[in-house]
């Protein structure tokens, strides 16, 4: 059975910033975006990262525990 997929926009003004996608049936958060499939023996353009629903968590907790705060 397929369940929901959050997504949240980073900067929903302009809708041209990445998103955070929650993936509930893949136990996964993923943040940026893939970009275009790359040439053979080139690198993979994007900016895409993947968190596992455990580091996903922890994220969260040291976000709200005050350990992670702004850049200054």
């Amino acid at each position: 059975m397929k369940k929901d997929v959050l997504r949240v926009s980073l900067c929903p003004a302009c809708g041209a910033c990445p998103e955070v996608v929650l993936d509930v049936d893949r136990d996964e958060a993923r943040i940026g975006e893939e970009g275009l499939p790359a040439a053979p023996g080139a690198a993979q353009a994007g900016n895409l990262v993947r968190l596992n629903k455990e580091a996903w968590n922890t994220l969260v907790e040291k976000i709200r525990a005050g350990e992670l705060t702004r850049l200054q």
